[in-house]
């Protein structure tokens, strides 16, 4: 429940919610004129925000009680430090009243997308196209796609590795992925769990394929168009979201003004392709630093311009709790039940060594400015990309209440160090890797003891333990030592992507 008097509007609450199930809007005062009693909302505080409201609403028979949009809350009030913006209430007696307050929140307008600037608080504005999945309550995995959809909208084509994200994104009939009010979403498949990066790959071929092909459809009926609509439609700028409403609406009047000729029928069929789509290729961390790591390798060597998300809970989570390559030492898991005894691949390394590909390791609970640049800068970035999400799972053994503490935790001990690696900065004759977050502030034994899967290996043997963390604590400062050093070096340029464009701006306070 929000108590809309002590809010400050930061919308943490949405970003985290690992079900979509909290929203908030911003809407003209007046749309709010018949709204069902009981329905909250507060002026909007932004500058030149007159005369509208903002609202944030729950959808009461989703919501799975998770507590992690509590638990986010900054807003507290001053005459009561415990009680938040947020809190839970037991749901049987509000589901009626929550359930038509929701429904009238659907009811409103949505943000308009070309408008919404690409930061933490606005994109949660933005109507998520992935909503009421399957997934375990308060999982670390959902909010990284919840996110994608709402800054990549229904431009979005993902291919998912088989695994959670492939159970909780297809559990058919149903699927959390959705539509807009236009009648478009994401366009979802799941091949195999071993060769989901040389399928995305294919997509991603096959899109660029179809757009060669609906070009030169349209180069052919230049002399029934006219010159200026049809270099309009070559030529447009689609790097933001104005550029690509502009797109759209260039291809509506394509399509009133082809006659409904039999040459014109293949462009006016494939004309939506001259809107820029958005490959993403989704999986965990087994496929990725296991199963399917030679095709993702192979895509990551190569020029194409593909996303690359990976859902890092460090374990083959979909099978019970499996040792995979990400699977950090110490840890207990299936197949490793004395306590892993050598370290976790460093997949992020291994990619910067091509240097024509993007690279970035984030974690939403820790620092979520830099995992929305992250997501921004990759799909603009034209080339291959990557980004490693820390995922906090119920396979590392604590309640997910406290998911959003441990992800800091990680981050503060250096085990989960956050940077950026772009080799646009190389042409610009900066060092192509950012660190967004310090060096180690907190002994990694602080991180590993908040879970159960270091504390059984403990249990097992102590003073194996005790051995294993002294090489966890060396490695994690080895690691961080490295990425320290490689920071400031400045790359010579020797391979480059072709057009891969210019630097995005600095907004992350390290940077």
């Amino acid at each position: 429940m929000w108590d809309e008097r002590i809010c400050i509007q930061c919308n943490k609450c949405a970003l985290v919610c690992p079900h979509a199930a909290i929203r908030a809007k911003v809407v003209p005062s007046s749309a709010l004129a018949g709204a069902p009693a009981g329905f909250l909302s507060m002026a909007y505080k932004a500058p030149g925000a007159v005369g509208m409201a903002y609202t944030l609403q729950v959808a009461p028979e989703d919501c799975t009680g998770c507590t992690l949009c509590m638990e986010v809350c900054p807003a507290k009030d001053k005459a009561n430090p415990r009680h938040k913006a947020l809190e839970m209430r037991p749901q049987p007696p509000l589901r009626e009243q929550q359930r038509a307050n929701f429904s009238f929140f659907l009811d409103l307008p949505e943000m308009d997308r070309s408008s919404v600037r690409q930061e933490v608080k606005a994109t949660q504005f933005l109507q998520p196209l992935f909503e009421f999945s399957g997934a375990c309550s308060g999982c670390g995995e959902t909010p990284y796609i919840k996110l994608l959809t709402q800054l990549f909208g229904d431009r979005l084509i993902i291919a998912n590795a088989t695994g959670c994200s492939s159970i909780y994104g297809g559990n058919l009939p149903t699927t959390p992925y959705c539509t807009n009010r236009d009648g478009r979403g994401p366009a979802w498949a799941n091949s195999l769990f071993e060769d989901n990066a040389e399928f995305g790959f294919g997509l991603r071929l096959g899109t660029d394929a179809v757009v060669r092909r609906v070009q030169q459809l349209l180069r052919s009926e230049a002399p029934t168009l006219g010159d200026d609509l049809v270099t309009a439609l070559l030529e447009a700028d689609q790097s933001g979201e104005a550029g690509i409403a502009a797109q759209r609406q260039r291809v509506a009047a394509l399509r009133a003004r082809l006659a409904p000729t039999s040459s014109a029928r293949e462009l006016v069929a494939l004309a939506d392709w001259l809107v820029k789509k958005s490959v993403w290729i989704v999986g965990g961390d087994g496929w990725a630093y296991d199963i399917g790591f030679g095709g993702l390798d192979h895509v990551l060597s190569t020029t194409a311009d593909v996303n690359i998300l990976v859902l890092d809970t460090e374990v083959y989570s979909n099978t019970g709790g499996q040792q995979s390559k990400a699977t950090p030492l110490g840890a207990t898991a299936k197949f490793a039940a004395a306590g892993k005894a050598v370290g976790k691949k460093d997949l992020g390394l291994i990619a910067m060594s091509y240097r024509t590909a993007y690279v970035a390791e984030v974690a939403f609970g820790a620092k979520d400015a830099q995992t929305v640049k992250a997501m921004v800068d990759a799909e603009s970035y034209r080339g291959p990309s990557l980004i490693i999400a820390y995922s906090h799972c119920i396979a590392h053994g604590y309640d997910l209440a406290h998911g959003l503490e441990q992800q800091k935790r990680a981050v503060d001990s250096a085990v989960w160090p956050l940077y950026r690696y772009d080799p646009r900065r190389i042409a610009a004759g900066l060092p192509p890797l950012i660190l967004d977050s310090g060096g180690p502030k907190l002994p990694v034994k602080e991180y590993m003891r908040q879970e159960a899967r270091f504390r059984i290996t403990e249990r097992l043997d102590p003073d194996r333990y005790k051995l294993l963390l002294g090489w966890a604590q060396r490695n994690t400062e080895q690691r961080y030592s490295v990425y320290e050093q490689l920071s400031k070096v400045i790359v010579p340029q020797v391979n480059e992507i072709p057009d891969a464009g210019p630097p995005p701006p600095a907004t992350v306070e390290q940077e």
